[in-house]
């Protein structure tokens, strides 16, 4: 469950409080939240209603980040992953390959992941969208299947017992070596990312299966 903005008022938290309890009583399934900067009494109220997971991006390296946001701090990222794993909830926190940034900040993300001791690590490779200041990014990010598929590997060297999951941007930047992805990761995001379509469930279904992995219903 995703909203927008810098983060949810106390009245958003409480209304999402109270959307995650009716769905709670009527299916049984795990709910991950995504609402943006969040204090450890937020999340409290949205681990009392059921909510199992906050997933809250890094994006990129301390060093790094200010060249790509400004609207709030790597700090501000940083309190929010820490409250959530004092509320009692699990951390999801990962971040965005392609978006200028140099090896050592790939590494920087990792170690930092560790050091907050996140349960799950989205890995996204930029898909750069016109109009937006990352636009032609693609072009210029390097981001060749070799390349996607060693940094899935550092993370899962550097996080060996951690959940990693390929998220956005992999049908572009994988391309045919995307099955690999499969090796050094534990999942992977289908049928949509919020702003762009992703490859269809059915395909991603049956590359799984050819690899010989049994998917989890």
């Amino acid at each position: 469950m995703v909203n927008s903005g810098r983060g949810p008022t106390h009245k958003e938290i409480e209304e999402m409080a109270e959307v995650v309890r009716e769905i709670k009583e009527n299916v049984p399934i795990n709910i991950c939240c995504s609402l943006g900067l969040m204090n450890q009494e937020k999340a409290g109220i949205l681990k009392q209603a059921g909510v199992q997971r906050i997933n809250h991006n890094l994006n990129t390296s301390r060093r790094f980040y200010g060249e790509i946001c400004t609207t709030h701090s790597y700090d501000d990222r940083v309190e929010t992953v820490a409250s959530v794993r004092a509320a009692g909830l699990s951390p999801c926190c990962g971040g965005i390959i392609g978006m200028g940034e140099t090896d050592d900040d790939i590494m920087d993300m990792a170690t930092a992941l560790r050091e907050l001791d996140v349960d799950s690590i989205p890995v996204n490779f930029l898909h750069a969208i016109d109009g937006t200041p990352l636009a032609g990014m693609n072009h210029r990010n390097h981001l060749t299947p070799q390349r996607c598929l060693k940094t899935l590997c550092l993370f899962r060297f550097v996080n060996p017992t951690k959940e990693i999951r390929v998220a956005a941007g992999r049908e572009i930047n994988l391309r045919s070596l995307q099955p690999m992805s499969l090796y050094p990761a534990n999942s992977i995001f289908v049928n949509g990312y919020l702003t762009t379509p992703g490859q269809r469930a059915t395909e991603a279904h049956r590359m799984i299966e050819d690899l010989g992995f049994e998917i989890e219903e």
